[in-house]
């Protein structure tokens, strides 16, 4: 009992506060940003139970040492596979097919896929310190991702494809990838540019060929069609000023003038009724969930536990900077979003499954992160 106690003490209050805070906020901009939409009204009541129980699960696997899920890759690896086959029998919507429904609720097994591609690649790393930087090593890495990541791609979620090779890079990077490989990865991402340039980017659908070329050559004079949605949420941000116009009181918002508002574009309703301080604020306890994550991979005792928080913190960060920069529109509309803001229990329930993973380590680290 002593033991266990002792285990807890070391448990990451900053870390967990700053993803309460975000989770509870996010609640309160969805329950605004649905403006009285009756196929939205239960949105905020799911959101929330979905958080009380990504709550108990964040607990429970805090309290499971983290070096107990090497045993379970494996299973999950292949559970989380058949799951991304499953999807291909479920209906298309909006384009493509990446839900499976059970009964009244949604489910996105690409979110658990993340999960699963940073403990696979964290165990795969661990177990070859002396043999990192090799190029079989790399290409073998390669393959577990790969493993996952068609399926995903064939969907078609482009997004959660570049996630999942944004984290592979970022793994590379930390265990030690030399110089020429990372040009070598370089040219060749360079040379499917090149030859996607040629062919029309065919291996794309075409929402999403429209998106890349709504953002490189947007039609100035369009004021309805494909760039209506970013167009909005800039006007949405413009709104807010300093201090915000006021928790829901956004006549953007509330007027639904911007769309898929409580999804990809939460950012814009956050500056709108929260203004720039608003965003500020948010912007910094991302910050501290990022940082704190980084903090406790450099204290954690083994490489397994430090990959896991550095994949974690490298996960939220990218999405981060996508969501905001997609709202801004200095980056292509891409659907990924807002870590713990967000509607999306699937995301919710991933993301405290991984910071329940990253407290793991912190509470079984040598050196309590201060």
């Amino acid at each position: 009992m002593k033991q266990l106690r002792n285990i807890w003490q070391n448990f990451d209050f900053w870390l967990f506060s700053a993803v309460l805070i975000l989770s509870i906020l996010g609640i309160a901009l969805i329950r605004s940003s649905i403006a009285g939409n009756l196929e939205l009204v239960d949105h905020p009541q799911r959101q929330t139970t979905f958080l009380a129980i990504s709550l108990v699960v964040l607990f429970v696997v805090a309290a499971v040492d983290y070096k107990y899920w090497m045993t379970l890759i494996q299973p999950m690896y292949l559970v989380t596979m058949v799951f991304l086959l499953f999807v291909f029998t479920a209906e298309a919507r909006f384009g493509s097919v990446r839900w499976l429904e059970v009964g009244q609720i949604l489910i996105q097994p690409a979110e658990l896929a993340k999960i699963v591609i940073i403990l696979t690649l964290a165990n795969f790393f661990a177990k070859r310190d002396n043999r990192i930087l090799k190029f079989s090593t790399i290409l073998r890495s390669a393959v577990l991702v790969g493993g996952l990541l068609i399926w995903i791609f064939l969907q078609p979620n482009l997004s959660t494809t570049i996630v999942l090779l944004v984290i592979w890079a970022a793994f590379l990077w930390i265990t030690g990838i030399r110089v020429r490989y990372i040009l070598i990865a370089i040219g060749l991402v360079l040379f499917v540019l090149v030859i996607g340039a040629i062919t029309g980017f065919s291996f794309l659908e075409d929402y999403q060929k429209l998106r890349i070329t709504n953002f490189l050559f947007p039609d100035p004079n369009a004021r309805y069609g494909e760039t209506y949605n970013v167009d909005q949420a800039l006007i949405t941000i413009g709104t807010g000023g300093l201090f915000g116009q006021g928790y829901n009181q956004s006549t953007q918002v509330q007027l639904r003038f911007l769309k898929v508002r409580h999804t990809d574009f939460i950012f814009s309703v956050l500056a709108a009724e929260f203004g720039f301080v608003g965003t500020v604020l948010v912007l910094l306890l991302l910050v501290v969930v990022i940082v704190r994550c980084f903090r406790i991979a450099q204290n954690a005792t083994d490489t397994f536990g430090a990959l896991i928080a550095y994949g974690f913190g490298v996960l939220i960060f990218f999405q981060s900077i996508v969501n905001i920069g997609v709202n801004m529109n200095v980056l292509p509309v891409t659907g990924l979003t807002l870590p713990f803001v967000s509607y999306g229990g699937s995301s919710l329930l991933s993301l405290m499954l991984g910071i329940g993973l990253v407290e793991s380590v912190a509470m079984r680290s040598e050196k309590r992160t201060e």
